[in-house]
């Protein structure tokens, strides 16, 4: 099995969804010093299964959730829930708000880096979710609300119509800034939601970093590809009107640019910066545009100066290696 390639994750314990604050609330502590599953709600409700069950001896047993992640209901297994619902089209500020873009007007060009900084703004601010209220910059705070923020579209839409701003993509092009997409055409609010892709947790993509509005607010966390439930009803889409970084932006290249003896611009550069950041003693002859052993050590360091450990810290410059080498 190959090793993480990083990890873009806050600690599990922090997650603000409905369910794991209920079982926060309710449910003893984990044992201290005793590694938790990637959900603390999984670990602790099993913990008190187990005491219950041992409660109620042979002749009765405790019913001890599956899911990985906590329903929002507790009670309720997350593959059964309902998923975020979310509004229909609307202008900005709502259905009062000001004229969208004419039909037909170009769409508005924006960078994969600029996606995901607009996206943390909301993480950044924690917006509460609502399918009627609208937030500060006009878009409604629900999940295609903030996906038509993060794309900058010109009128909030919702997940019927998301598809016409993006042309369909296959998982192994799968970029930050992108989306999975699920509408449920039967009932669009029986399951329908949409995330922003942030880029792989692990080097065998069954993990990525979603950015989601969902409640109680908007969140970014590692998530099962390609979501918690109904994962086969997700299909990946990019923007259309998606142009590159400038030169000199953050763009991650891809992992083939640091595979080794690769040669490229995009070594030299992560060398230099990586001298910049205070890593040259690794480089007794300097950067250059050939990946080696001086390369791999440097990025090693820069990333256990993050807090990552084991195959976390593989020496190989993943997404989000290089989105913080880089901003």
């Amino acid at each position: 099995m190959e090793t993480p390639v990083f990890v873009e994750f806050d600690p599990a314990g922090d997650c603000d969804c409905p369910g794991c604050h209920h079982w926060r609330r309710v449910l003893p502590p984990a044992p201290a010093g005793r590694a938790a599953p990637a959900h603390p709600a999984a670990h602790r409700a099993l913990v008190v299964a187990a005491a219950l069950s041992a409660a109620l001896g042979a002749g009765g047993a405790a019913a001890v959730p599956t899911a990985a992640h906590a329903p929002a209901r507790p009670g309720i297994p997350a593959g059964e829930e309902r998923a975020t619902p979310q509004g229909k089209q609307a202008p900005l500020h709502g259905p009062g708000g000001g004229p969208a873009a004419p039909a037909g007007a170009p769409l508005s060009a924006i960078t994969r880096t600029e996606i995901i900084d607009r996206a943390e703004t909301w993480v950044a601010a924690k917006v509460p979710y609502s399918m009627s209220a609208y937030w500060s910059d006009g878009y409604r705070q629900d999940c295609s609300g903030y996906v038509s923020m993060a794309w900058n579209l010109p009128k909030n839409e919702w997940t019927g119509s998301l598809g016409e701003y993006a042309d369909p993509i296959t998982k192994e092009e799968l970029q930050p800034g992108d989306i999975l997409l699920f509408h449920n055409e039967a009932d669009p609010e029986g399951g329908s939601h949409v995330t922003i892709f942030g880029g792989w947790t692990d080097a065998a993509q069954t993990e990525y970093t979603a950015y989601e509005q969902t409640p109680p607010h908007t969140r970014k966390q590692a998530t099962p590809y390609a979501y918690w439930s109904n994962s086969d009803q997700y299909l990946p889409y990019r923007y259309k009107g998606l142009t590159a970084d400038a030169p000199g932006g953050t763009e991650y290249p891809g992992r083939a640019s640091f595979r080794p003896g690769a040669v490229n611009a995009h070594v030299a550069r992560l060398g230099e910066r990586l001298v910049e950041k205070g890593y040259g003693r690794f480089y007794p002859a300097g950067p250059g545009p050939r990946w080696g052993a001086a390369d791999r050590r440097a990025v090693e360091a820069f990333q256990r100066t993050q807090g990552w450990r084991g195959g976390a810290a593989n020496g190989f410059p993943g997404p989000e290696t290089w989105r913080r080498l880089f901003t």
